[in-house]
This record gives structure tokens, C-alpha cells and sequence, in this order.
């Protein structure tokens, strides 16, 4: 069948890095800092595939393709993500497809040497919040940045029966602002734009970090760490056009799926959406 010339592939609006691109894409393969086990790194080139059998007209972006790092784990990767993401061109957004979580550590702080000037909004039904006895690993990137010097941080569709009641006592005494998934079902937009904006008015950048896995599982099965009971498809979406609109937001990475693990492309399909929504969302900018 002939494409329609006036409906183009989501694939044909990633084009070649060139000087002023505002919109920048870059795929961070990792996955041997995953606590289960994932093969996340597979996971840019399936989304760039997907996008292929996506209509949708949103702005362009630079392609940077994908970062050499899917042999790393632990604190070689946060600190060659680190020195990498500091290499690429300046952009007014940069979009980061992971791979897994581990990726938020080193892109909050390629962001600038000063962590305590960003605001972190995460999607997750995790915390993040591990300590390091295994290592730097996914369930470590919000404890690292905060170990860093990071101080503003808000968690959105932390899940009630997901996270050790250490690990939320923990953000509790370091200041994390939750907002928990039954809390904000049927409005994940409206909180997220909320929170951007309190966010901003203490931060002179902004990051957000969209976890896959905190969807329901019978929408994700290509994500190791969903369980039942997340957020719906169309608010972590709605999430992503807010992270998009937002201008203080700098970096939006999409993280946590696994495409070998997935079943009839759904959440490659989707993270692959997040992609465009944020797109769209930053074109209202």
C-alpha cells in the first residue's frame, strides 16, 4: 500500500542532528543494570521500527541514534551515559528511549554540573530509592541523584503494593512528594502540570522521567516490573504531552520496556507514543 503523501510515517520525522534542532531524540541502550532480568537494550531499535507503522504529524527530531553503552552496567554506565549525553548538541529538549532506568542518573546530571538546581517528576510505580549493595543499578537512580545533591523531587503512580515500606519511609524523611495511583486516576494530566509548574517555581530546569511500568500489566507485558493495578495508557500519554508543553522541562527520558519480552508490539507501540505525545506536546511550546 502507497503511503499518503500528505499523512507521514512517524519514522520519517527523525532526520540528521543538524546546527538550531530544537527536538532531539537518542536511544540509551541499557540493560545489564536491571535488577530482573531485560534485554531493555533491544528496545530503541524496536520502537524506531514501530514508529514506522505509525501515521502522526508532529515536529521533527534529531536523531542522534543510540549511545554504545548496552555493554555496560552499574557505575561505568552512569558515568559513560554521563560524558556522552554532555557530548551531544545543545537542544530545547532532548528525548532519551531507553533501556532501562538506570539511564535518569546520568541524563539529570549531563543536564548541569549543579543537580540541586533540577526538579525530577517521575511516572513510576517504583521508588527508585534502593541503596547500593548490588550496585548502581534501575531501582537506584532517584537515591543516586539524591545522594548528588538533588532536592526537589515528586514521584507520580507510586503503586501501594510495589515498594517496600523501607523505601517509603525513606522518601518520606528525604522530602520525595508522592502522589500515589489511586490518587490521581482520571487526572494524571491535570496533576502532572500541577506538579511542573510547583516544580518550577524552586528549579531552573526541569526533568521528567516516564517509566513504562507504571501502566497496569495488562497493558504493558513487555515491562518486567509492571504489576496490575497502574495507571492507563492514555494518562501516562496525557503525562507525556504535559512533559512536552512544559518549557522548563530539558530532558524526558522512556524507560523500562523490554521488546523481547513484549506480546503483539504493545508496549513498544506505546512507548513509541510517549515519544510523539512529548513531541507534540513541546510543538504547543
Amino acid at each position: 500500500m502507497t503511503d499518503d503523501p500528505l499523512w507521514p510515517r512517524a519514522s520519517s520525522l527523525l532526520v540528521e542532528p543538524a546546527a538550531g534542532s530544537r527536538l532531539g531524540l537518542v536511544g540509551v541502550p541499557l540493560s545489564r543494570s536491571s535488577i530482573s532480568l531485560s534485554q531493555a537494550h533491544l528496545t530503541p531499535p524496536a520502537v524506531r521500527a514501530a514508529l514506522h507503522r505509525l501515521d502522526v504529524d508532529v515536529p521533527e527530531l534529531a536523531d542522534h541514534g543510540d549511545l554504545d553503552v548496552a555493554s555496560l552496567g552499574g557505575t561505568d554506565a552512569v558515568a559513560v551515559v554521563r560524558e556522552q549525553l554532555r557530548a551531544l548538541p545543545s537542544h530545547d529538549l532532548l528525548l532519551l528511549l531507553g533501556g532501562d532506568n538506570l539511564v535518569t542518573w546520568p541524563a539529570v546530571e549531563a543536564l548541569t554540573p549543579d543537580v540541586s538546581r533540577v526538579g525530577l517528576l517521575t511516572l513510576d510505580a517504583h521508588h527508585d530509592v534502593r541503596g547500593f549493595h548490588a550496585g548502581a543499578t534501575n531501582g537506584t537512580p532517584v537515591r543516586g541523584l539524591m545522594d548528588a545533591g538533588l532536592v526537589h523531587v515528586t514521584q507520580i503512580g507510586i503503586g501501594d503494593l510495589t515498594n517496600s515500606r523501607a523505601h517509603r519511609q525513606w522518601c518520606a524523611e528525604h522530602g520525595v512528594r508522592v502522589v500515589p495511583a489511586a490518587s490521581c486516576r482520571g487526572r494524571v494530566g491535570q496533576v502532572v502540570r500541577e506538579e511542573l509548574d510547583r516544580l518550577a517555581g524552586s528549579c531552573d530546569l526541569l526533568y521528567v522521567d516516564l517509566d513504562v511500568d507504571v501502566v497496569d500489566r495488562a497493558f504493558v507485558p513487555g515491562c518486567p516490573g509492571a504489576r496490575p493495578g497502574g495507571l492507563l495508557p492514555h494518562e501516562l500519554l496525557e503525562a507525556a504531552v504535559e512533559a512536552g508543553r512544559h518549557p522548563k522541562v530539558r530532558g524526558i527520558d522512556v524507560v523500562e520496556v523490554d521488546a523481547a519480552a513484549d506480546a503483539n508490539e504493545v508496549t513498544v507501540q506505546l512507548a513509541g507514543m510517549c515519544l510523539l505525545s512529548a513531541a507534540a506536546g513541546f510543538a504547543t511550546r
